[in-house]
């Protein structure tokens, strides 16, 4: 009876990774065929056959030296970092206060801070431009950065990941002497990376992708970030799709790589973060 259950689990597990596996591949083909896509010279686009003597990464080459790619890489690598480092501060630390501290008004401000995830964003749009022309940040990096510093969703995540620390381990660190702000820098976030690798990952590939706030906020062109700088390049020179390909390969990259590099910490973080009250 044992070896029959066992040959079953193993069977199930066949099934089970076998269709994981090309489920991975199906996902995997529209990717690859942008790849090669981009690499293939404009008489070949829309051929389906694929000659690999005539594949050139003369695209990419055009993408980098004809337009301001690098600037927009580096403001897209500017915004994506500083919004990413904002949230992961701003969002721990509130959620922390709303975990572990007592104040008045704890739950009401709890609940204002998650009635404000019914708001949809883009109701928000208007008021956010006008205070920020008020304030002189329109084309400014402050005006990409700045609003989108706390999500109150990531506030929500770590408060739920902080209720699953022992208390024990913070009141033996006050008894030591230690501080509010030593508590939480040198045990809580440490024993939290997880939860701040899947919310790092989140924020940054959000930010990295975002293209309807800087298509607002930044007028001229030595501020356009990656997605809005290749939408002009889409918009010009829409016809050879090698190259808009090539841009869109080449702004998928550095998700990809933030991805493999907390992949371990993603899928942890998913795992652990319950949602205990």
């Amino acid at each position: 009876m044992w070896g029959r259950r066992n040959t079953y689990g193993i069977g199930v597990k066949i099934v089970f990774y076998s269709i994981c596996i090309l489920w991975a591949l199906v996902t995997l083909i529209p990717y690859l065929i942008a790849v090669i896509t981009s690499l293939k010279p404009v008489e070949d686009v829309t051929k389906f056959s694929i000659d690999f003597s005539k594949l050139t990464f003369d695209s990419y080459r055009y993408i980098t030296h004809e337009f301001p790619f690098l600037r927009w890489l580096f403001n897209s690598f500017v915004v994506a970092v500083a919004v990413t480092t904002g949230n992961i501060l701003f969002n721990s630390m509130a959620a922390y206060a709303l975990a572990r501290l007592d104040f008045p008004f704890k739950k009401v401000v709890f609940y204002v801070i998650i009635g404000t995830m019914m708001i949809p964003g883009q109701v928000l749009l208007i008021p956010i431009y006008l205070i920020l022309n008020r304030l002189g940040w329109i084309d400014s990096y402050k005006g990409l950065i700045i609003p989108w510093l706390v999500s109150a969703f990531y506030i929500f995540f770590m408060r739920q990941y902080f209720l699953t620390i022992p208390k024990d381990l913070e009141e033996a660190a006050l008894i030591d002497g230690l501080s509010r702000f030593g508590i939480f820098f040198k045990i809580f976030l440490p024993l939290s990376l997880p939860a701040l690798a899947t919310q790092a990952i989140f924020i940054f590939v959000g930010s990295w992708n975002s293209f309807m706030w800087p298509s607002i906020i930044a007028s001229s062109e030595e501020l356009y970030t990656l997605p809005v700088g290749l939408n002009s390049f889409y918009g010009q020179y829409y016809q050879f799709w090698n190259q808009v390909l090539a841009g869109a390969i080449l702004l998928s990259l550095p998700t990809i790589i933030v991805f493999v590099l907390f992949q371990k910490y993603f899928v942890k973080g998913i795992v652990t973060s319950g949602l205990k009250e």
